[in-house]
């Protein structure tokens, strides 16, 4: 995104007319016109932009989502803006009426050179669209479609307007640079290894060679390949097939490489070979009189040639080049095949880039004329065309390859020897070694000096003694860290040493490596459940799924009384950094109003997650997270006691079977089991979906295959845990003198708003959705506890209760006539009072067993003897895994109203 400065600059490059600058302005100063939703068919979503620092939204990840992953990676790009203020067009309708329609195109286009609205559409509906409104909706002579009103609006302004069609996607490309995604947005400098690396190395040594071919190399891994093409190190050309086909995609050291190897290969033609073109080299083989000879020595005047084991022919080479000329010996073109291509190789090797780019531009000339065989009198650059076919004829010839004779090698004709004569050069490399390359640390002008002394002495005259450029450009040929070694020590040379390598289902899975899209869910368990504490039957819990679609592994689970919300879209996310260190790159969710909340938005264009809105009545886009609710229940809920499948057939329930008479199983001992089930049995079972695989070899596989991205690991600590609570609508708050930071009604306080720099300056704010007696402020670069001003009364109650009992006193004034504003005092006084006791027990209840599931999330145990037993009891029961049965029967025979008391323990 462009600085004020930077804007003013292109403004003026570009001559804006000042109505064209103040259209711009207003475009980059307001928020999108409309959000944007899923309607019957389309996933709509977020897109966290690097380019433009802020979510950028799309209605279809099919249309808009590919074109911002291309806006996103163009470099003539430089600022785009989704649903930009809505104007007003007019055309005529198909029956000649005067139509005068307000639209909101998809985006806002600033490039290096041009500006402009676009809108983006499938082809179908472009093409139903030109048949309804022929007069909006045209398809052009230059193949593109086009909308002559809207470009007449942008005339305006000097911009354009473009219609942007589903047809213009390259789908392999859209899903690479998805693949590639969590790369581009790492610190490549950082991670790249060095230039000279085995991967690198092996690329130059074997053009086109695949990533499959690669990753079998020892010492080679995903990432380090992935980071390289993502800092285009090394190429692969992203249109052609996908990265997950490691098998079929090949990489060269650039594109100009791949053009040239792709033009040898359309060139190759070993059947053109002359059968009278023979190197004399060993290990070419031929043919004489119907046998097979292969050439194993060469000598000055005779050449040594084999027809079986311990036979050998010997022959004068001119009496071989006779036997060759008279057609007798021939060469033996299909022994000779890898020799030949190893040559081909050899020759792409000494080519440098710009000697393949003069190859390539001559072959896409003479392309005409290879079919023909000759270049015509008169024909534009006749004679050069004429020496290039001449060339691309006799490479044919000799190696099968015509490509190979257009590449010219001029820059290494001449004498490349020394010019110095060979004692001079001993003598100043001696120097060097001892003189310079010691402890005594001389400069590079005094070793010259002493150098040029005794060549004088030993004879060597003015014209034969080295320039003092050519000592310093001697002294740089030398290996960098022999030289710091000997002059500076091991330590100094430490970072210019050498890095040393080695070389030796059902539902189709979707997404292509491990994070890359999860899909995050709610659905209410069918079990009752009790307190641990009272042992008053609580209802049925709420399970909250956060499940990896490419490896069907169950990233993170939490469970909660609470109906879904925010609160438990931030555990679920708390506790897949807590085990893995990272969040998926795409989560995909339904249209639930907790996912439409502006926390949960921010959270993840935060940790830069992709944001996809499922349609709405569309079960197929969750079958991911809808089937593994059926294989919970299935697998584990349904053996337990207090399940609830007999309530779908009402008339066969009885007391007896009802399943909140059976209940026994608590909250916080629920969840332990059910993360034992989640992270151990059915992460090590195989799945139908997964091709023989469990989620964990799946995970495995696809670590070591697709790089374990670690541009995108999450530190879990406390950092993360306050920047994942939820803030205000401001997300700001006022530092008040002597009162601190104001949230909800209910001040916080903390020792630094002591600072009269801090007082009445805006900080950043966080809240505890879990604990409404403390809060969080961002003061002077770090996090800081702040404490309400009615703690001992707010303290451990959640918001949910918080906002339970703000309803029932605003209901209480209401009755009473009275509409005042609660205030923080009213409303701590109500919590403490006997009064709200009876509105507050249940949720009260509720988030203490909520209390218990984040203990069993820290790694702590839950209270699974509701009625009194001790701590120690707890343990060994615990420890011991007693059986549903045994447990159930421990509990039938307690009864809370029959329970002894007494004065003290």
């Amino acid at each position: 995104m462009m600085t004020q400065e930077e804007f003013n600059q292109w403004c003026i490059s570009q001559s804006l007319s000042a109505s064209a600058r103040q259209e711009i302005e207003r475009i980059r100063k307001t928020l999108p016109s409309r959000s944007v939703g899923s309607r019957c068919k389309n996933v709509s979503g977020r897109y966290p932009s690097r380019k433009m620092g802020a979510t950028i939204q799309f209605e279809s990840h099919k249309v808009e989502l590919p074109f911002i992953y291309q806006l996103e990676h163009s470099e003539d790009v430089l600022e785009y803006y989704d649903q930009p203020p809505p104007f007003k067009i007019q055309y005529l309708s198909a029956s000649g009426r005067n139509l005068g329609v307000i639209i909101t195109p998809d985006f806002f286009v600033i490039s290096s050179q041009s500006a402009g609205w676009v809108e983006c559409k499938t082809e179908t509906e472009l093409e139903k669209l030109a048949q309804k409104s022929p007069h909006r909706y045209q398809f052009g002579n230059d193949n593109k479609w086009q909308s002559p009103p809207g470009s007449e609006y942008a005339k305006q302004f000097g911009f354009y307007f473009r219609l942007w069609s589903s047809a213009r996607i390259n789908w392999t490309l859209q899903r690479n640079l998805e693949f590639l995604e969590d790369y581009y947005k790492s610190n490549l400098s950082l991670i790249i290894p060095k230039r000279d690396n085995i991967i690198t190395s092996l690329v130059e040594a074997h053009p086109g060679i695949s990533i499959a071919e690669l990753l079998d190399y020892k010492g080679v891994n995903a990432d380090d390949i992935y980071n390289l093409i993502a800092a285009e190190e090394i190429y692969v050309n992203l249109t052609i097939h996908t990265l997950v086909e490691a098998e079929k995609c090949r990489v060269f050291k650039s594109r100009v490489i791949e053009n040239s190897v792709k033009a040898i290969e359309r060139t190759e033609n070993l059947d053109k070979i002359a059968d009278t073109v023979i190197d004399l080299m060993p290990g070419t083989s031929v043919f004489y009189d119907g046998r097979s000879l292969n050439i194993i020595l060469v000598g000055q005047d005779y050449l040594l040639l084999s027809a079986k084991e311990f036979e050998t022919i010997e022959l004068k080479i001119s009496e071989f080049s006779d036997l060759i000329n008279s057609g007798k010996i021939k060469i033996n073109k299909i022994k000779n095949q890898s020799q030949i291509r190893a040559k081909a190789l050899e020759i792409l090797k000494q080519a440098s880039t710009d000697d393949l780019i003069g190859a390539n531009r001559r072959f896409s000339l003479l392309k005409p004329y290879l079919d023909e065989q000759s270049v015509a009198t008169g024909t534009p650059k006749e004679r050069s065309l004429r020496r290039w076919l001449h060339n691309y004829w006799q490479a044919e010839q000799k190696y099968g390859y015509g490509y190979l004779g257009l590449i010219s090698l001029d820059k290494r004709k001449g004498n490349r020897d020394r010019k110095l004569p060979k004692h001079i050069i001993e003598l100043l490399e001696k120097f060097i070694s001892d003189e310079y390359e010691n402890k005594k640390q001389k400069s590079k002008q005094a070793v010259y000096s002493s150098f040029v002394n005794t060549c004088l002495k030993s004879g060597i005259s003015d014209t034969q003694i080295p320039s003092y450029k050519t000592f310093i450009t001697e002294i740089k040929k030398r290996p960098t860290y022999s030289r710091l070694e000997k002059r500076s020590g091991t330590r100094a040379a430490y970072e210019s040493e050498e890095f040393y390598w080695e070389l030796e289902l059902s539902t189709p899975r979707h997404g292509d490596f491990p994070f890359h899209i999860a899909h995050i869910d709610h659905t209410e368990l069918d079990i009752e459940l009790r307190c641990s504490k009272t042992g008053k039957v609580l209802g049925k819990p709420w399970l909250s799924l956060l499940v990896d679609a490419f490896t069907r592994r169950i990233l993170a689970i939490y469970i909660s009384y609470d109906p879904p919300s925010y609160r438990s879209c931030m555990m679920v996310l708390r506790i897949c950094v807590q085990r893995h260190s990272r969040l998926p790159q795409t989560i995909v969710t339904d249209n639930g109003k907790e996912f439409y909340s502006t926390y949960f938005e921010t959270l993840l264009a935060m940790f830069e997650c992709t944001l996809k809105r499922r349609p709405p009545a569309k079960p197929r886009f969750s079958s991911v997270c809808e089937r593994l609710f059926g294989t919970t229940n299935t697998q584990f809920l349904y053996n337990l006691a207090g399940n609830t499948q007999i309530t779908k057939k009402v008339r066969l329930m009885t007391k007896s079977v009802n399943p909140k008479n059976l209940s026994v199983w608590t909250l916080g001992l629920l969840y332990m089991h059910l993360t034992e089930w989640a992270y151990s049995i059915y992460d090590t079972t195989e799945h139908p979906a997964l091709q023989g695989q469990s989620p964990d070899e799946a995970f495995t596989y696809g670590i070591k295959q697709f790089g374990c991205r670690n541009g995108r690991m999450i530190p879990f600590d406390e950092n993360f845990r306050i920047l994942t609570l939820p803030t205000t609508k401001k997300g700001k708050a006022k530092v008040q003198i002597g009162k601190g930071i104001k949230i909800d009604n209910k001040y916080y306080w903390h020792s630094a708003f002591r600072d009269p720099q801090i007082e009445k300056t805006l900080v950043n704010v966080r809240y505890d959705p879990f604990n409404a007696g403390i809060a969080y402020a961002y003061v002077q670069g770090i996090w800081v506890e702040c404490i309400s001003e009615y703690y001992p009364l707010f303290r451990g109650h959640s918001e949910k209760e918080i906002i339970i009992a703000t309803t029932e006193l605003k209901k209480q004034q209401q009755n009473h006539g009275s509409n005042n504003k609660i205030r923080s005092l009213q409303l701590a006084q109500f919590m403490a009072s006997t009064e709200a006791e009876e509105c507050l027990l249940a949720q009260r209840l509720k988030d203490s067993q909520a209390l218990e599931v984040i203990s069993v999330i820290n790694g702590g145990l839950p209270n699974i003897n509701p009625y009194g037993e001790s701590s120690d009891n707890q343990l060994s029961a615990i420890e011991s895994k007693q059986d549903d049965n045994r447990m159930t029967q421990a509990h039938e025979f307690i009864n809370p109203d029959k329970l002894q008391t007494f004065a003290e323990y």
